[in-house]
């Protein structure tokens, strides 16, 4: 039954670890797989009272592995701990089966009561790089804890959980595969949609408020873009470009316009064509911005076609130039 049990620990690493190479290099390179056999060396020690002798190998593992897991704790099957450094699981800690552990994770304890003070992490869970789950909750079979969160609610099943202090940020795909366990890093970010949200309706609230200030000239309480430097020419280009800084990119906290991301503004013969790249290939609010965008430029034009192209280019933190280039544009 032990070496049973050690095949599947071996086998878990080749499944959850595209690093893994050989059989040989997996026993003999692999710290988390070190850890917790050591542990359970430790822990059959702990259950039948032999508490120094536990500790003590639980201190040479922690000095061997740089994993640091109390003897009293209950870890089930194939639990992997990948690099493993930094990884500390208190007394009372219970994991599941299948969950996958990285560097820096923390299952940590709040009260320095003898009683059940540490989390509960259901089976199939993944915990991200640096994360850190504190008290006696529970995280659900099939969460997903993002690198570097701080936990301190349980968890419900099936949901991921980002940030400082965590929140679910939406459900865990039912069709993830054993890959997907390694984009730990890639999460959704409900911060940035609740602002992206409330940015939209913020400007839509603006377009209402302009549109009846048209609708009653004497209500009118200031003149609108498109007042701004005339319909023609370079005043249009400087009107555009005033309205456009209205648009604030939420993953970055600047408008567009000052971020460099408006690359030119051409007529196309159907109306007018806005060019622009975004700062990351990935951008979380992709849509958002080229929607504003659209909406900006036709307030100025007076609803004329607008395209919005979006530039197979990188951004860098250089881009950052005065709009008004010289040559082009309208």
């Amino acid at each position: 039954m032990i070496l049973g049990r050690m095949k599947e620990d071996v086998q878990t690493i080749f499944v959850k670890d595209p690093a893994a190479r050989s059989t040989w290099e997996v026993i003999c390179c692999y710290p988390g797989l070190h850890a917790i056999w050591l542990h359970r060396v430790a822990q059959l020690l702990w259950k039948h009272g032999l508490r120094f002798p536990a500790r003590l190998i639980s201190h040479v593992n922690r000095a061997l592995t740089g994993v640091e897991i109390h003897p009293g704790a209950a870890i089930g099957r194939r639990v992997f701990i990948d690099h493993g450094m930094g990884v500390v699981i208190g007394e009372t800690a219970q994991i599941g089966d299948d969950v996958l552990l990285y560097q820096g994770v923390v299952l940590g304890g709040t009260s320095s009561e003898r009683s059940k003070r540490h989390p509960t992490i259901g089976d199939n869970v993944v915990i991200g790089a640096g994360a850190t789950v504190l008290g006696p909750i529970t995280v659900g079979r099939d969460a997903r804890v993002g690198a570097g969160s701080v936990v301190i609610k349980s968890v419900p099943a099936g949901t991921t959980v980002v940030g400082v202090p965590g929140h679910i940020a939406g459900l865990t795909s039912e069709t993830s595969s054993e890959s997907d366990l390694l984009e730990h890093g890639q999460l959704p970010d409900p911060v940035l949609r609740t602002l992206s949200e409330i940015l939209e309706r913020q400007s839509r609230l603006e377009e209402r408020l302009v549109e009846m200030e048209d609708g009653a000239p004497g209500l009118r309480m200031s003149p609108s873009a498109a007042d701004n430097g005339g319909s023609n020419g370079r005043g249009r280009r400087e009107a555009i470009y005033q309205a456009l800084r209205d648009v604030i990119d939420p993953e970055v906290g600047v408008n567009v316009v000052d971020l460099g991301l408006i690359r030119g503004i051409e007529e196309n013969g159907r109306g007018l064509e806005v060019r622009m790249v975004l700062t990351s290939p990935t951008h979380p609010s992709a849509g958002y911005l080229l929607e504003q965008v659209r909406r900006k430029v036709r307030r100025v034009t007076g609803g004329e076609p607008v395209e919005v192209v979006l530039l197979d280019e990188a951004w860098h933190w250089e881009d950052r130039v005065p709009h008004l280039r010289s040559g082009g544009g309208i």
